[in-house]
């Protein structure tokens, strides 16, 4: 099945989605997991000896919910999305950088970005699986854990919103230079999934490129339990 997975990847339109990104920053993916794949990963949620750490987002005040960060070595599934989708997204990545006025410094392939992170002292993998309860939501923040980071990161809706939640709404907020910031509302499809900067993006002006700052929340789960998947390239210290 992991298998199946890689392919569809690789055979996703990444001639339009990285024209989405370059216009948008943002750009909806299929679904890419299948409905038994999705519940094969909420199921993992009990599986504590998968996890490395669980973070309640009150305690910190991050929102009102729980996400637990897979240790390694991640399961099949997980691995297989984190690793496919990486190297067209470096493609980006790197064009955004040139963008930017910076050298293309992204390798191609996960393994060897990894090795960037590791080089840094960042070792621990950073995909995660989040849960929401009736109230719960979380607060716009940027998930960079240390020197080394990818501009790309994607979510994956678990279940599905109106059966088995409602509310929950994904957020995106970009901030330009001297002026109000921009949001959007994003719902997605049990699996589908949603690529979003981690941090900025070039946006062409007048004047040439210039940096936006983004940030990414989820709005509050009014009735139902809502889980996600979060794909995060770089490893964390």
């Amino acid at each position: 099945m992991p298998e199946s997975l890689l392919l569809s990847v690789e055979n996703l339109d990444w001639n339009s989605i990285q024209q989405m990104l370059d216009e948008n920053g943002y750009a909806k993916l299929p679904s890419l997991l299948k409905k038994n794949e999705c519940q094969e990963l909420i199921n993992t949620y009990e599986e504590e000896g998968l996890f490395r750490t669980t973070i309640d987002m009150s305690r910190y005040r991050f929102g009102v919910g729980e996400y637990k960060y897979y240790s390694a070595p991640l399961p099949s599934l997980l691995l297989k999305l984190r690793e496919g989708l990486y190297p067209d997204l470096a493609i980006t990545a790197n064009r955004w950088l040139k963008q930017l006025g910076h050298d293309a410094s992204y390798p191609p392939t996960l393994e060897e970005f990894l090795e960037q992170c590791h080089q840094e002292g960042q070792n621990r993998p950073t995909p995660l699986i989040l849960k929401y309860e009736a109230g719960g939501y979380n607060c716009l923040h940027q998930d960079l854990y240390g020197k080394v980071f990818f501009p790309f990161q994607v979510v994956f809706a678990l279940n599905q919103k109106e059966v088995d939640f409602t509310g929950g709404e994904f957020l995106l907020v970009e901030q330009r230079p001297r002026a109000q910031s921009r949001g959007h509302v994003i719902t997605l499809n049990q699996g589908e999934g949603l690529i979003f900067p981690t941090n900025h993006r070039p946006v062409l002006g007048t004047r040439g490129y210039y940096r936006t700052t983004l940030r990414h929340g989820v709005s509050t789960v009014t009735t139902g339990t809502r889980y996600s998947l979060g794909i995060i390239f770089h490893d964390a210290k």
